[in-house]
């Protein structure tokens, strides 16, 4: 899909060359393209910031719509559609910082440039998202329509008639948010509001925003007396920590106002061209130790759960001389056949590299595993260089294999093997691209076996590849294990994330968390039923709802590297200027479905259903649909005037309601497991539907045993007086374009008799 739509920006670039712009006035060119063609070509034209593309079905109707050109007419259409980057007048960057959360806002002003103005066409737009990004809505303003995005439960969703289309909206790439606008005329200006929130890099003391605002330079109007203004805001209420200290920005910001956690920044400015770098912006915090707290906040009025919430946080501060603990290591790695390729090479690099940044006193093993299970060693292995040696060429030498995936056998092989670990923290690390039938009762098993395990019990990290497999599962795996879960649906990022997880788990520093309160106060509620370690290389929030009143003293208690106990006064914090409903809800969706799939409780669904809705985050229950309201209706409306339609007697129908559209679902899913049992390859891209001569040679060949390849349905109609449903579906769809070409010759070589 992503090369796809490359290729069509390839094409919409130089069909742009077409449009004359005046007399002295600058012709958009098509950037120069690397000769010859280099690999990742179609990085080079994905989005980096948020764009807006006219697509082009017909070049006949590219001209600039103020000034015709009256070029020589062009034959043929672009299939598929070729799209034109449409140039921008304007951009507002807004970005609100809570915690590690971050909730971006960009508005801008696009100009369909390229198109006549007597003709009209789609508009696509797209939105690349930073780090860990959940797209929350897009608003379109239009001079006769507007269009918003929404959230809607599953019942609704099935009462809109219209089916969802790939070009409608979806994810091109898991960080990038596409939706259609329809028929915008030639010359029209768009108003687009985009938001979505992303987590902020964290290492080393330090927060890091990035946001995707490089524009490239064919976006800027070519009429250079257009005034083009830029502005960011960036707010920051860290709402744990004073004593921030502003380390980098990559913009000229200027301080507006700072109050303790609070702080605020502004950037404004006439430009020439686009910004053609991300807005970064890192800070520290002045701790070099470890330290936590807790925020509490009321419900908004809209919620539907009206218990109280909170928050604990822990950071691991900024002093890396801090003791990590000492390490066994096995690693369970599905090689079934779908893992073929990318996914296994991807796999097996960041296993060799995790285990070369293993301590000569950690220890390690491997299990590699299908519908049989195969071990580098009957026993753990000390991390000496020799047998990192032998350990990689073993792997290198293992592939993919035909079979079924089984994921219990092994995980309990590996549990085994840490069941009587001590000094030491034991790690799994399960890595799967799979689905299996048997997922609630490894759960339920692996919940009984660490609860009797004691103090410092095999922690699970699971990562998920593709989206074949359980994401809930594995999240709910970990989630039991104390350990993290990590999964990607684009492949080019699986070695670089499994890494990630490897490094944030190696660098555990405070593990055994447990905070007083949480045991003995009846009415708190934690989300996670197990709470995960404290890793050097990231932030721990723990969320949850209470009744009635919060403890007024809490203290957390942890083992350190060093196997010393630790307790730890967190500071409890009244959150007023936080919408910790906002900031808690990507966290608090994620765990609550995992436990609504492990306990098929329908009313945890709904209650994640609502949760979605009115945060606007997406969800399993819920379906994301596209509004489009008519400015004249509304002014129509509003002068008390009554408007006539004709509607289903049926059917009631308010005529100024918006029209809805369904849009692609956006979740995840919970696994696929035929697809696992066909060993099909992971893979953010859906296959490529067939052309309709494909269809209709596989409609067709199973019409008449007697058939040609040139045999027509209604040539076997008159010959053999037989066809199949799958044949009539086909022959309605494409009975007008069929050219009954050598019926009589067809008919002879399959009945020997001559057609009418």
């Amino acid at each position: 899909m992503a090369e796809d739509f490359a290729k069509a920006v390839e094409d919409g670039l130089k069909l742009a060359k077409r449009i004359y712009l005046g007399k002295d006035k600058a012709v958009m060119t098509a950037p120069k393209l690397p000769s010859p063609p280099v690999q990742g070509l179609a990085d080079y034209y994905l989005p980096s910031a948020p764009m807006v593309y006219a697509v082009i079905s017909d070049p006949r109707f590219v001209d600039n719509p103020d000034f015709p050109s009256y070029q020589p007419h062009v034959y043929g259409r672009c299939d598929p559609p070729a799209l034109i980057p449409l140039q921008m007048s304007g951009v507002d960057l807004e970005v609100n910082c809570y915690g590690d959360t971050a909730f971006v806002q960009i508005s801008g002003k696009w100009r369909v440039h390229c198109v006549m103005g007597s003709h009209s066409c789609d508009c696509r737009i797209a939105v690349p998202m930073g780090n860990q990004g959940s797209i929350l809505g897009v608003e379109v303003d239009l001079p006769k329509k507007s269009y918003s995005t929404e959230l809607v439960g599953l019942e609704e969703s099935k009462c809109i008639e219209k089916k969802a289309r790939p070009q409608d909206g979806g994810f091109m790439k898991p960080h990038i948010f596409m939706l259609t606008i329809p028929q915008v005329d030639g010359g029209t200006n768009i108003s687009i509001k985009l938001r979505w929130s992303q987590k902020l890099l964290y290492n080393d003391g330090q927060f890091t925003l990035i946001v995707p605002f490089s524009f490239p330079e064919y976006v800027t109007p070519a009429v250079r007396k257009i005034s083009k203004k830029e502005k960011i805001q960036l707010n920051v209420n860290s709402g744990i920590v004073t004593g921030i200290l502003c380390k980098a920005t990559s913009h000229p910001l200027k301080e507006t106002k700072r109050h303790a956690e609070k702080f605020s920044f502004l950037y404004e400015s006439e430009v020439l061209t686009w910004s053609k770098t991300d807005f970064s912006f890192t800070y520290s915090v002045s701790s070099s130790n470890m330290f936590g707290g807790v925020l509490l906040q009321s419900p908004p009025l809209y919620d539907h759960d009206q218990r109280d919430m909170f928050c604990v946080y822990l950071l691991p501060g900024s002093q890396k001389s801090t003791e990590v603990f000492k390490k066994e290591v096995v690693f369970v790695i599905d090689i079934t056949n779908s893992m073929q390729g990318r996914p296994l090479e991807a796999t097996k690099n960041a296993i060799s590299s995790a285990m070369s940044k293993l301590s000569p006193e950690d220890s390690f093993n491997i299990i590699t595993f299908s519908s049989e299970t195969s071990l580098f060693s009957t026993s753990m292995e000390l991390a000496s260089k020799e047998a990192i040696e032998r350990a990689t060429t073993w792997l290198s030498t293992k592939s993919t294999v035909e079979g079924s995936t089984c994921i219990s056998i092994p995980l309990e092989h590996a549990y085994e093997m840490l069941s009587n670990t001590s000094g030491s923290i034991p790690m799994i690390f399960l890595i799967t691209d799979g689905a299996v039938e048997d997922e609630r009762n490894i759960c339920d098993q692996m919940k009984k076996r660490l609860k009797n395990s004691g103090s410092l019990c095999p922690r699970i990290h699971t990562f998920g590849i593709g989206s074949f497999c359980n994401h809930y599962f594995l999240r709910m795996l970990a989630m039991i294990g104390r350990g993290e879960f990590d999964a990607v649906c684009d492949l080019d990022l699986i070695e670089n994330r499994i890494q990630k997880l490897f490094s944030n788990a190696f660098s555990t520093v405070l593990a055994d968390i447990t905070v007083d309160a949480f045991n003995d106060h009846e009415q708190i509620e934690v989300y996670s039923s197990c709470i995960p370690d404290l890793s050097f290389e990231s932030p721990l929030t723990i969320c949850g709802r209470y009744e009635g009143s919060f403890p007024d003293t809490l203290k957390a208690k942890g083992i350190l590297g060093d196997l010393s106990s630790v307790v730890m006064d967190l500071k409890i914090v009244r959150a007023k200027d936080i919408p910790l409903d906002r900031v808690l809800a990507r966290q608090e969706i994620d765990l609550l479905t995992a436990q609504a799939w492990l306990s098929e409780n329908k009313q945890l669904e709904q209650k994640v259903a609502q949760l979605s809705k009115v945060t606007c985050n997406i969800s399993e229950y819920t379906r994301m649909v596209l509004l489009e309201k008519n400015k004249i209706d509304k002014a129509i409306e509003s002068s008390g005037a009554q408007k006539v339609k004709k509607t289903d007697p049926h059917k009631i129908e308010d005529p100024l309601a918006p029209r809805k559209t369904l849009l692609q679902s956006l979740s995840v899913g919970f696994g696929d497991l035929t697809a696992t049992a066909e060993n099909i390859r992971p893979g953010f891209e859906e296959p490529k539907l067939p052309d309709a001569a494909e269809i209709f040679l596989k409609a067709t060949s199973n019409c008449c045993g007697r058939m040609c390849n040139r045999c027509c349905c209604m040539c076997c109609i008159q010959c053999c007086s037989k066809m199949n449903d799958q044949c009539a579906i086909v022959l309605t769809q494409i009975f007008t374009a069929l050219a009954f070409i050598g019926c009589i010759e067809c008919c002879t070589l399959c009945c020997g008799q001559n057609g009418q």
